[in-house]
């Protein structure tokens, strides 16, 4: 079945009418040619007082899916709106318009309302897309022309103190945006491509670093071993994942614990997205030499009492992050891995001591981001949802503490089958297992457990 998401829709002919009719009946007048009029429909569609409502004119039905209909509908008047304002912005094409701030103020403030993490902007068929992320997943909220896109990359650069007139090279910036009186940060980053640029707005919500960790949605038992590793006064804890299965947050969380004027915290990022209050936050900046090395080689000079690293991406970064650990610091990091015992065996693989890993590592917490059905319309479907039926993520998790058996296991360096049959002896509840709980608990789907954990 055909998907209009990608299509240039004239929102002007859609409003000629009367929109609750459309929705009542789920359909979707997309071109006039003066002849005939071009109407999306679905199977679900009540096509009984079609023709009387269209003024009897010669009607041709496309098909496309009832929650693609549903959701090009949602939220009309924003869309109208800056249907018209890239309309005027493209007639007058002068980066001085108030038509082209006042689009991208309503783009922004649409993502937001949202909760859009990024914005991307892209050439596809001659037309330009705006899609958002939103919870992990990109989709299309306006399709506009294709030309359009040189307009809204200027303007971007513009205020971003970049060079207008460089299309040729990935260019990376931040800007600021008053939206309704309150001021936003946003990073962004283009990239040359075979058509167009392709442009990234990294939404930076400054209300994220203050998650409290009770409300991420961690299982009680996987809090409870948190809090406990947290009490320590030196060790190594990890959080291990794929990108963007929400390490950082969960780190970040860690912290806001941890934070007191009684210890001095330090953390290496690249980059920094948040600032944390006082905390001391250093940023990599490779084209000066602050590099991720010369940092770490001189960070225990700063007397720290815990350490944030935001990744552990090489022999260097984790042998210090070892020998903190050993020297009387707590030190936090993320690694990639698929699951905590996989833990163990990138630690070797990055030529780690196995000794020093034994004695250093107290807590590995291996994590996935699932969707969470939507609490508007109990996984039906509705405009607040997007029709996706699903609203918002929830944390699926297994956490490792590495008892005296297991850092025995690690001293000798043994295999991950001997691990996982001790985890299976002991009990150990799998990402699988936390995951199905969550499913019981009816907060997300089977399908969509499979999905992100891969089986």
């Amino acid at each position: 079945m055909k998907t209009v998401l990608n299509e240039k829709i004239n929102y002007d002919l859609i409003t000629s009418y009367d929109v609750s009719y459309l929705r009542e009946y789920t359909i979707l007048p997309f071109f006039d040619d003066g002849l005939t009029l071009y109407l999306y429909v679905s199977e679900d569609s009540n096509l009984n007082t079609c023709q009387e409502f269209f003024n009897n004119k010669n009607l041709k039905f496309l098909s496309c899916e009832k929650e693609e209909i549903l959701f090009l509908l949602s939220d009309i008047s924003t869309k109208l709106r800056l249907f018209s304002l890239a309309g005027k912005s493209k007639e007058f094409d002068s980066l001085n318009s108030s038509f082209m701030q006042d689009f991208l103020e309503k783009l922004l403030s649409y993502s937001i309302e949202k909760n859009s993490s990024d914005i991307h902007i892209e050439s596809c068929n001659n037309l330009t897309l705006f899609r958002f992320r939103i919870d992990g997943n990109l989709k299309t909220f306006l399709v506009l022309e294709k030309n359009f896109i040189k307009l809204v990359s200027s303007y971007l650069k513009l205020i971003s103190n970049l060079d207008i007139t460089q299309n040729r090279l990935p260019l990376d910036s931040r800007f600021s945006f008053l939206i309704d009186a309150k001021k936003f940060d946003f990073r962004l980053s283009t990239m040359p491509t075979l058509e167009a640029e392709s442009i990234v707005i990294r939404v930076l919500d400054s209300k994220n670093i203050n998650i409290d960790i009770n409300k991420i949605g961690f299982s009680s038992h996987i809090l409870l071993d948190i809090q406990n590793a947290l009490k320590l006064t030196q060790g190594l804890i990890l959080v291990t994942g794929p990108t963007g299965s929400g390490k950082t947050t969960t780190l970040y969380s860690m912290l806001n614990i941890l934070n007191s004027n009684e210890k001095k915290i330090i953390t290496i990022e690249d980059p920094i997205e948040y600032k944390l209050e006082n905390i001391t936050q250093v940023q990599v900046n490779n084209k000066i030499g602050l590099n991720f090395d010369l940092v770490l080689r001189n960070i225990l000079r700063q007397d720290p009492d815990i350490i944030f690293i935001g990744e552990i991406r090489d022999e260097l970064s984790l042998q210090i992050a070892l020998q903190a650990s050993l020297t009387g610091h707590l030190v936090l990091a993320s690694i990639h891995a698929n699951n905590s015992s996989e833990t163990i065996t990138r630690l070797y693989d990055l030529k780690a001591d196995p000794f020093l890993i034994s004695t250093t590592l107290k807590l590995v917490l291996s994590q996935r981001l699932v969707l969470s059905y939507c609490k508007y319309c109990q996984a039906k479907g509705c405009s607040k949802c997007n029709f996706t039926k699903y609203k918002g993520r929830t944390i699926i998790s297994e956490a490792l503490k590495i008892d005296e058996s297991l850092s025995s296991m690690i001293f000798k360096k043994q295999s991950i089958n001997t691990f996982n049959e001790y985890l299976r002896k002991i009990k150990h509840r799998s990402l699988y297992d936390d995951g199905k709980l969550k499913v019981k608990e009816n907060i997300t789907s089977m399908e969509e457990l499979l999905k992100v954990i891969g089986l």
